[in-house]
């Protein structure tokens, strides 16, 4: 069993520790690799080549060197670098994750959404 998952998550550092300490406790897992953009939903949705492919190059390691088996995509209420409504959030979120699902690393993809109390919401599993 692997003890690595993934998230593709805000740079916003008001969103790393709620996402670290629920999918360590969703997976029992102690460790939580962070690929972290400003806005990641839309990055992974409008960004371009080379960021989809710095993207993708993390997740590569993450999956092959670490054995991560579950990577989230992480979008948040407040955010900067995407600020939309929470239902466009949620939305995005949906899209983004089927967008990483179709790079086919053979890993379970979630969708996850923080709260602005810092609380994680499952978007889709």
């Amino acid at each position: 069993m692997s003890e690595f998952v993934t998230s593709i998550n805000c740079m916003d550092g008001r969103v790393q520790l709620p996402v670290i300490h629920w999918m360590q406790e969703q997976y029992d897992v102690p460790y939580v690799d962070m690929i972290t953009e400003a806005g990641p939903n839309k990055v992974v949705l409008e960004g371009t080549d080379q960021q989809i492919q710095a993207i993708q190059a993390k997740v590569q390691v993450s999956v092959d060197a670490h054995g991560s088996k579950t990577l989230a995509v992480v979008g948040h209420e407040g955010c900067a670098g995407n600020p939309v409504p929470r239902e466009k959030k949620w939305e995005e979120i949906k899209e983004a994750v089927e967008v990483v699902r179709s790079w086919d690393y053979g890993i379970d993809v979630i969708g996850l959404y923080v709260n602005g109390d810092w609380e994680v919401e499952v978007v889709t599993k």
